[in-house]
């Protein structure tokens, strides 16, 4: 079999949304369209703390210099880990910080790094799946057994997260490779979208199969419908053929 870096390119498309939702005065998320296809971002920054819009614009003005390596993992650990560096001295003692998914598109491999709550699916051949894993406390108390999947959405700490770009001097940074297939499609979304709508409704809606900008429109209104209590965030993109 040949590796994904023999095959033919794939034609990576995307688009995505940012809305502040029906009750947060303003909206702290902001992301990253590459018109090439090549980079792709949602960061969340952490309401409540103040200046979570500025921590957030700073991850994603961080992630724009991001150019081709030969290790686009470890590029993107590192811009990061910079990026985490430069919103800590900003805040300078304060609390003040975002969550972050990022996926850069590399010869028909996608490199996916996160901080945070924010999330990554694969939709691949009828199946969503989570590909992060949420650096939260109810993620913890999860993985205890102390709390069920299914009572995650109602605990009154579902927010809290453990990491976060800009919350502490130094920050680890999870990341995965995934080989891309034609007609995988990848989901970034913030929190906003994940907490306020299942993830069998955003199966449903990817299984629509509809272009880019008409499936990411559904999922910000599935978040708005359900009340999106919180800023909704989602970039939908696309490998196919050709």
């Amino acid at each position: 079999m040949r590796s994904a870096s023999t095959l033919a390119p794939l034609r990576i498309s995307g688009a995505g949304f940012t809305h502040k939702g029906l009750v947060r005065d303003r909206n702290e998320d902001a992301i990253l369209i590459d018109p090439n296809g090549e980079l792709w971002a949602v960061a969340d920054g952490m309401g409540g703390h103040g200046h979570g819009d500025v921590a957030a614009d700073m991850v994603i003005d961080s992630l724009a210099t991001l150019t081709r390596t030969d290790d686009p993992e470890v590029c993107l650990v590192e811009t990061l880990q910079r990026s985490n560096q430069a919103v800590f001295a900003v805040a300078d003692g304060t609390v003040m910080g975002a969550t972050v998914v990022a996926a850069f598109m590399d010869s028909n491999v996608a490199y996916c790094a996160w901080v945070g709550d924010s999330r990554i699916y694969l939709w691949r051949q009828g199946q969503l799946k989570q590909m992060t894993k949420d650096h939260s406390h109810i993620q913890e108390l999860i993985d205890q057994g102390v709390l069920s999947k299914e009572a995650e959405r109602s605990h009154p700490e579902r927010n809290v997260v453990t990491r976060a770009i800009g919350a502490e001097p130094d920050v680890d940074v999870d990341t995965f490779v995934l080989p891309l297939q034609s007609a995988d499609r990848l989901l970034l979304c913030s929190d906003g979208l994940s907490g306020a709508v299942e993830d069998t409704k955003l199966a449903d809606t990817m299984m629509l199969n509809r272009p880019d900008n008409a499936t990411a429109a559904r999922l910000l209104q599935a978040a708005l419908d359900a009340g999106a209590p919180d800023n909704v965030s989602v970039i939908v993109v696309t490998a196919t053929e050709g």
